[in-house]
């Protein structure tokens, strides 16, 4: 078998090991490769490795040995799906291999939100808290975040785990979710609708796929149904947002702050209204990067290509 990479660089840029997967066939691995590269590196793949590339109707119909698409993530809108299924190519994704990252991450957000240990540790080190005459320096507001509410917009194993901590830090959680009452943990109330969560959530977690009802969901009339002093925090897709609606509801202090680890151009190039919005906190993507949950990553990678080479296909998106 001929298994091509086009972009493994992120997954792996030299701390990981590519044996696994080497052994499984003929490998050939780029770091990374432009649209213009993308047919001739897969002209004579049988199957196909990409984390963000791109893999449309008229790139499968140029590949007539694709078999098989393995997708380095658990969203997988960076592939027609319905066309690779008209061609018989099978498509595969790796589902939650980062959910115990992205829930720390989610959290980390909030927290330096609530408590901003590196702003103060800045300070401190630029002599603030020396030249004060108290005992205790603040500059900004700080936030206790027992009996807030947190509204979970996506309640699946990144939600659910998002949920474990708030409870653990003694926090009623809302969720925005398809699952019944009676499906939601203790502690967890089922949402009528995304506008109760945004207007009587403290914090509003985003933890949904990308879809095309989902898009821009936080979106300028969500946004203005939100208390001054709730918080937004994203760890799933950038495009879940209206990034300017965002960035001129938190520079109007509309809203107290956000936490972003997406946007919806990645890198921004371009630029971004977020990049200066006031008390907007941004990560570049990294939630997913972690050692351990990138050696996972690998681990199913090799997994679903093993099982489709055993003509039992696991982790196929239907």
């Amino acid at each position: 078998m001929k298994i091509v990479f086009l972009d493994a660089y992120t997954t792996n840029p030299g701390d990981q090991s590519w044996a696994g997967l080497q052994q499984l066939g003929d490998c050939i691995i780029y770091d990374r490769s432009t649209p213009e590269q993308i047919v001739p590196r897969s002209l004579e793949a049988d199957a196909l490795l990409i984390n963000k590339v791109i893999i449309t109707r008229e790139i499968m119909q140029q590949l007539p040995r694709l078999r098989y698409i393995g997708i380095l993530a658990t969203g997988y809108n960076y592939v027609d799906v319905v066309a690779a299924h008209e061609f018989g190519i099978i498509v595969t994704n790796v589902p939650a291999y980062s959910t115990p990252s992205v829930a720390q991450l989610a959290w980390a957000h909030l927290l330096n939100i609530c408590c901003m240990p590196h702003h103060y540790t800045l300070q401190v080190r630029d002599g603030m808290w020396g030249r004060c005459p108290d005992f205790s320096f603040t500059s900004t507001r700080l936030v206790e975040l027992s009996g807030k509410i947190l509204g979970i917009v996506g309640f699946g194993q990144i939600g659910s785990a998002v949920a474990r901590i708030a409870r653990a830090m003694d926090m009623p959680v809302m969720a925005y979710t398809s699952k019944s009452q009676d499906q939601l943990p203790q502690g967890v109330t089922r949402a009528r609708d995304l506008e109760q969560v945004f207007a009587e959530c403290d914090v509003v977690s985003l933890h949904c796929p990308l879809l095309p009802e989902t898009r821009q969901l936080v979106n300028r009339e969500r946004l203005a149904l939100m208390k001054p002093t709730a918080i937004l925090i994203n760890t799933s897709r950038g495009m879940l947002v209206d990034e300017q609606a965002l960035a001129d509801a938190l520079n109007e202090e509309r809203i107290f702050a956000a936490g972003l680890d997406v946007l919806p151009q990645e890198p921004p190039r371009d630029g971004s209204p977020l990049l200066t919005a006031r008390n907007c906190f941004i990560t570049p993507h990294i939630g997913w990067a972690s050692d351990e949950a990138r050696k996972r990553l690998i681990r199913v990678v090799e997994d679903n290509l093993r099982a489709f080479q055993q003509g039992a296909p696991v982790n196929v998106v239907s």
